[in-house]
């Protein structure tokens, strides 16, 4: 492939380096709504929200997933870098785990003290869904 048919592609959380490589295009839920980033893209930074980072590597027919809970996104034309609060790889995503967060995130909303407390359980909640989601994506793929 040429240099113009390739991005390359990395994220990284505060602990550690989830993704690093080459890829055809890249997926992720932007602030605004859904990117689609090509090779060459218009330069860009944004926020991200909680959701599924879909890689597509060069010459296969399998995205690589990776799970983030929000950060910020910086686009050059030939570099992808998405620098997330916090990262899981796809494969590394626990159904019953997403499950149990959504459970208590709806307990706390309900049992509410403060609106603190109602904005960190509504965050929590959406970290949650967006866990779920992506946990059902790649469970269509398979």
């Amino acid at each position: 492939m040429a240099s113009t048919d390739i991005i390359h592609v990395s994220v990284v959380s505060a602990e550690e380096e989830i993704f690093d490589g080459d890829a055809e295009f890249v997926a992720l839920p932007g602030e605004s709504g859904e990117l689609g980033i090509y090779p060459m893209h218009t330069p860009l930074i944004t926020r991200i929200r909680p959701g599924a980072v879909r890689i597509k590597l060069p010459g296969q027919a399998e995205e690589e997933l990776v799970f983030v809970a929000g950060g910020i996104l910086e686009v050059q034309p030939d570099e992808v870098t998405v620098l997330a609060e916090t990262a899981i790889r796809g494969r590394d995503l626990d159904e019953a785990s997403a499950n149990e967060a959504r459970r208590q995130a709806e307990e706390a909303m309900r049992n509410r003290e403060t609106k603190v407390d109602y904005a960190k359980a509504q965050s929590e909640l959406a970290i949650a869904i967006a866990q779920l989601q992506a946990i059902s994506r790649r469970q269509k793929r398979h």
